[in-house]
């Protein structure tokens, strides 16, 4: 839940930051390093982060008890989405960190320590204020999530100099939410934070990138995607509602196709960056899906 809001957080300082000028000379990234641009990043970066760790200690953690530091075990519930909400959020807000480093002129050594681990530091500052909470804990799970995530941004950078497969996201509403709205939502924008049976997280791979030589468009991604639904609780305990649509928990698979926002061409630099800064949303598309309780299905189109 929280993850995917530090995420979107991140996306707006960064569009913000990019779009101080019309011009689109300040959209080009810089050849050498431009310490103006480095500076207006660092200082962002740092009031940013340091503004949303207070106002999260204010807002979520300072009506709780607080408690030792400690640890709990949360990997089985809500059948993994959560962590999958880690990897996604820490792999994009690297990308970001990355990219916008790239923008300063800064090394592709400085653009991997401390452009691509931005996501892992950020959200590592957060398990550590989870692990002081008695409502709450530290997440070994949350962690290697968050590892996860920042390992498969640098591995494809250091292995292919280039990002071949990207974690995305899609969600859809559903009716969920209605049964348990103070833990699911109440409102769309609350629902796309928190329930996890319309969020769908996605593994979407550049088909050009892995055969060169080929005509394949370089827009062209096949995407694999997991999703659950029938979940009002983390584990499966009951809790009593007037409505609920499936009393049965499931996990989704599936298959569908997809674009790489950042492989259009483009001579503008502006639309580059807006092509590069929403390349985390899967596009609708047809879709195949599976699910564990042995149900298959197929949607012609998908989000």
């Amino acid at each position: 839940m929280k993850t995917t809001f530090y995420f979107i957080l991140f996306l707006c300082y960064s569009s913000c930051l990019q779009s101080q000028s019309s011009f689109e000379s300040f959209f080009k990234p810089s050849d050498t390093l431009n310490t103006k641009r480095l500076q207006a990043i660092v200082v962002g970066e740092v009031a940013l982060g340091s503004a949303t760790l207070i106002g999260l200690n204010q807002l979520w953690y300072a009506d709780y008890p607080r408690s030792d530091f400690h640890f709990v075990n949360d990997n089985a519930e809500w059948l993994q989405m959560d962590k999958m909400g880690h990897v996604f959020s820490s792999y994009q807000l690297g990308s970001y960190g990355a990219s916008i480093l790239k923008w300063s002129g800064a090394s592709r050594k400085s653009q991997l320590i401390y452009g691509s681990t931005l996501g892992l530091a950020f959200l590592t500052a957060v398990e550590v204020f989870d692990g002081y909470s008695d409502n709450w804990g530290a997440s070994a799970g949350d962690v290697a999530a968050n590892v996860a995530g920042t390992a498969l941004y640098v591995s494809q950078d250091l292995l292919w100099k280039e990002q071949r497969i990207v974690p995305k996201f899609s969600f859809h509403t559903t009716p969920y939410a209605s049964a348990r709205p103070q833990v699911l939502g109440s409102s769309i924008s609350e629902q796309i934070l928190k329930d996890y049976n319309g969020q769908t997280y996605w593994l979407s791979a550049n088909i050009h990138s892995f055969a060169k030589t080929s005509k394949i468009p370089k827009w062209f991604n096949i995407a694999f995607g997991y999703g659950a639904e029938g979940m009002i609780t983390g584990r499966n305990e009951f809790v009593n509602t007037v409505f609920l649509p499936e009393r049965e928990r499931y996990r989704q698979f599936y298959l569908s196709l997809d674009l790489d926002l950042t492989k259009i061409k483009t001579k503008s630099h502006f639309v580059k960056t807006i092509l590069t800064v929403f390349n985390f949303i899967k596009i609708p598309a047809p879709t195949f899906e599976i699910r564990s309780n042995g149900g298959t299905k197929f949607h012609f189109i998908y989000f």
